[in-house]
């Protein structure tokens, strides 16, 4: 017998990724109209190897797809009672640490879904980006000879690109302040809520796992004098 609960749930959850997948698609391409790709390009050409190798290496560890909890984990699905507020401190301490660190991917997964959707009803700021991509754009093109000249001062392209992209983190900072504001006080008082209220105590152990590796043998004779020792004739 098929079960509507899973099939809805089923549908649900695609038609949300559907709808995500179209702001972040959106959100995407007016960044790249905008210059956000050349923006990103020239920054990171600035950045020493073994940084990026660190960076790199730090993001492969913390962002492990491993680590995301399906929706049916995040909210309980079929679980008795899933959410309820504990009251003992004692008790409460421990929830809040494992969930924090067991739902660690899915709460800045999120963050960034609230940001994102702040960021689109956000005109003031798509506008602010275009500005900004723009401006790139023009240092980009006046820098292409490998060095332009301001009032009798020459500039270089790296220390036209150094400039650019100190300007442009303060000028994004002020931009985009009360976006990351009201981001990280949305996703913080639903992540708070979760963390409290969401006893994952069942999922503890899935740290613990271990995998077997090679094959499992069993010595047929050994085996059948532990299942009948009665059988075995003493020494």
């Amino acid at each position: 017998m098929n079960n509507p609960t899973s099939g809805d749930s089923t549908v649900g959850s695609g038609a949300t990724m559907a709808v995500l997948g179209g702001l972040i698609g959106s959100v995407k391409e007016k960044w790249n109209a905008a210059g956000g790709r050349d923006l990103v390009s020239n920054v990171s050409s600035h950045i020493p190897q073994g940084t990026k190798d660190y960076i790199s290496q730090a993001q492969s560890k913390a962002f492990n797809r491993d680590h995301l909890r399906s929706p049916t984990v995040f909210f309980g699905y079929g679980e008795e009672r899933p959410f309820y507020f504990e009251r003992s401190p004692a008790l409460l301490v421990p929830r809040l640490q494992h969930n924090i660190k067991f739902f660690y991917l899915n709460y800045m997964i999120l963050t960034t879904v609230f940001f994102v959707l702040t960021l689109v009803v956000s005109p003031s700021a798509i506008i602010g980006i275009v500005l900004l991509g723009f401006a790139w754009g023009a240092v980009i093109k006046s820098t292409q000879g490998g060095s332009v000249t301001v009032k009798g001062v020459t500039i270089t392209q790296k220390q036209a690109s150094i400039g650019m992209s100190a300007l442009s983190a303060v000028f994004l900072f002020y931009l985009l302040s009360h976006i990351f504001w009201w981001t990280l006080g949305t996703s913080g008082i639903f992540t708070t809520a979760h963390a409290v209220t969401r006893d994952a105590s069942m999922h503890k152990d899935e740290g613990d796992k271990i995998e077997m590796t090679g094959d499992f043998t069993i010595n047929a004779e050994e085996d059948a004098a532990f299942l009948n020792p009665a059988e075995v004739s003493p020494v």
